[in-house]
């Protein structure tokens, strides 16, 4: 829902910086692993820990990178189909990453209700799916745009949730994740409408290799 119109706005600040690491000979991909890598270090260390505040800011702070390595490319006069792929493909591992610690310390150190516990697995489990969704549908050249609860959607209300329960504001991972859970479940079958109603989405496909077709 954020995807498409936060970036406008954002180019004001990531546009020079996207210059900036062209110029010193960076690429796309390069900016795309580093802070994929950097994201993921800072989730696993400082979540689980209880460094809950650092942890929102720094991982929001490079996770912003994420929409540099494009930018870059488009100044470069485009993406590959292959940094397309490195670029989801980090994504899906930093999403992981970051839901995974956020659920490690709530049975571990928050020690968490259950009910709680399963809405930060509904929502590490359903970020994977959601993405997975229009992944599989587009290959099939089904049209799926959009959605409740994107990637941006997911990370702002993760990062607030953990970055205000590291200022001591109560219930605030608990709400996050609730209203996660939810919009994360109305997105996978918002996605699957998208992907039922698109053309050619009645289509048929050729079986498997190995498998025998039936012919009526």
């Amino acid at each position: 829902m954020l995807s498409a119109r936060g970036r406008r706005p954002a180019a004001v600040v990531v546009e020079p910086v996207a210059r900036v690491m062209l110029r010193l000979g960076l690429s796309p991909n390069t900016i795309t692993v580093a802070s994929a890598s950097l994201t993921i270090v800072l989730a696993v260390v400082l979540i689980p820990t209880g460094h809950l505040f650092a942890a929102a800011v720094l991982t929001g702070l490079f996770s912003a990178f994420d929409m540099i390595d494009g930018t870059m490319a488009r100044m470069r006069g485009g993406g590959t189909k292959y940094g397309a792929t490195l670029d989801a493909t980090c994504d899906r591992i930093t999403d992981g990453a970051f839901f995974g610690a956020i659920t490690w310390w709530l049975i571990y150190t928050h020690q968490a209700a259950a009910p709680v516990v399963v809405a930060a697995l509904v929502v590490l489990v359903g970020s994977q799916v959601i993405s997975y969704v229009k992944a599989r549908g587009e290959a099939s050249g089904l049209k799926i745009v959009g959605g409740l609860i994107e990637r941006p959607e997911r990370l702002i209300l993760g990062l607030l949730g953990i970055g205000l329960t590291g200022l001591g504001v109560p219930w605030a991972i608990e709400i996050a994740l609730s209203v996660l859970a939810v919009g994360t479940v109305l997105t996978v079958i918002q996605r699957l409408r998208f992907a039922a109603r698109s053309t050619g989405a009645t289509e048929k496909t050729a079986p498997p290799a190995g498998a025998r077709s039936y012919k009526t």
